[in-house]
Formats: structure tokens, C-alpha cells, sequence
């Protein structure tokens, strides 16, 4: 679309100004842009008008500028109640003992219970135990079932040294059969949970006093 050099400028001007300023707050409304498409076609060259075509595009992007914002509204406002509804859900595990897909515990009353599942029967499995520095603290070995494996660590290091109460630790587990190849899928906790945090859009649930995102729930077991 042309548009005469001298009044179109200086118009375009002051309205992208004012857009401007007005979309560093609040971004560019349907207003907004209907404003742009009225200035333009008020000022456009009498003796080059818009084409039919031009015009008619125009109009096209306006319909789907104006249809976007609908749905990117009503996008929110889902997301916000599918948030709302994850929330709600997650407070009805309080109280109660569930399994998560986690590898990391906190030692009470002198032992940690794990779980670990395998995708099938391993030769070999090795687990080590992990302080919240990072430091191994015990190592030894596991069942090598199919399916689910559970395995309560003592609470005491390699030296035979009971570790005190209330410190985090995590598990890790290797797993192979006869051809060296890894059968482990994941690691898991279970403990009661005993509050939600809802700061962030995924909300954790408290296990046995570690943070666990609800979605890796994967039973209750009272």
C-alpha cells in the first residue's frame, strides 16, 4: 500500500508513538492495531489507492491478529484453572504414604528405605549411598529382580559408623545382566507426604522431608 511521503509520515508517526508507549505497558491491543489500519487508509495517496487485494489482506491480519488474542486468553485462563485443579488434587495426598519416582531420601529413626525397578532380571547390581555433598558414604550391592526392588539402607557409613538423623541422602543404582547391558528404569522413595509448595507452576509434594514433583507419583500405598 503507498501513502502520500508527507502527511502519512507524520501521522504514522504519532500514532506508532503513541502505540508505542502504549505497548511498553500493556502491548499492542485490537484496538490498537484497528487505529493503524483507520490512519493508513485515511492517508494513503487519492491517486494510488490501496489495491483490493491490499485492502482485503488488511482486513485478514486484523481478523487474525483479533482471533489470536481470543485464544491466547482463553489459553491462560485454562492454564490457570488446570493449575488450580493440580493444586487441589496434590493437597488430598497429605497425610498419606506414597511411592515417587525419586533417588533421594532422608535418613529417620537410623535407616532410609529405597526402591529401584528393572526392566528385567540383572546379573549384577551396585548401589552406593551419597551424602548432600555429594560424598559416598556406603556402597555395597542389591536384588536383581524383575519388575520392583526395595532396599533399606542402615544408616551407618562403609566404617560402620551410624550417620545421625534428618540428613538427605541419595541413591544410586547400576544395573546390568549377563551382557553388560543396563536394565534399571528408576529409583524410588516412599514416605508420608506431609505438605504441598504451589511457588512454582509444577507443584512438589513434602515426602519424608524431600521435595517431590506431584507428577512422579506413581502409587499410594495408605
Amino acid at each position: 500500500m503507498t501513502v502520500s511521503a508527507t502527511s502519512s509520515v507524520s501521522t504514522a508517526t504519532t500514532t506508532s508513538s503513541t502505540t508505542s508507549s502504549s505497548s511498553s505497558t500493556s502491548g499492542l491491543t485490537s484496538s490498537d492495531f484497528l487505529s493503524l489500519l483507520v490512519s493508513e487508509l485515511q492517508n494513503q495517496d487519492p491517486l494510488n489507492a490501496t489495491s483490493t487485494t491490499d485492502f482485503i489482506n488488511q482486513l485478514t491480519s486484523y481478523a487474525n491478529f483479533s482471533s489470536q488474542q481470543s485464544i491466547n486468553s482463553n489459553l491462560s485462563a485454562l492454564a490457570s484453572s488446570f493449575s488450580s485443579l493440580v493444586t487441589l488434587n496434590s493437597v488430598n495426598y497429605i497425610g498419606h504414604t506414597v511411592e515417587a519416582k525419586t533417588d533421594t531420601a532422608t535418613l529417620s529413626n537410623g535407616s532410609a528405605t529405597f526402591g529401584y525397578s528393572l526392566s528385567s532380571t540383572a546379573s549384577s547390581v551396585s548401589i552406593s549411598i551419597k551424602d548432600s555433598s555429594g560424598n559416598t558414604v556406603w556402597t555395597g550391592t542389591g536384588t536383581g529382580n524383575s519388575g520392583s526392588n526395595t532396599f533399606t539402607w542402615n544408616g551407618k557409613d562403609s566404617s560402620g559408623n551410624q550417620l545421625s538423623d534428618g540428613g538427605q541422602y541419595t541413591i544410586s543404582v547400576t544395573a546390568t545382566d549377563s551382557a553388560g547391558n543396563s536394565v534399571l528404569n528408576y529409583t524410588t522413595v516412599t514416605g508420608t507426604v506431609t505438605g504441598i509448595d504451589t511457588s512454582t507452576s509444577t507443584p512438589s509434594l513434602t515426602v519424608g522431608g524431600v521435595s517431590v514433583s506431584a507428577a512422579n507419583i506413581i502409587g499410594v500405598t495408605s
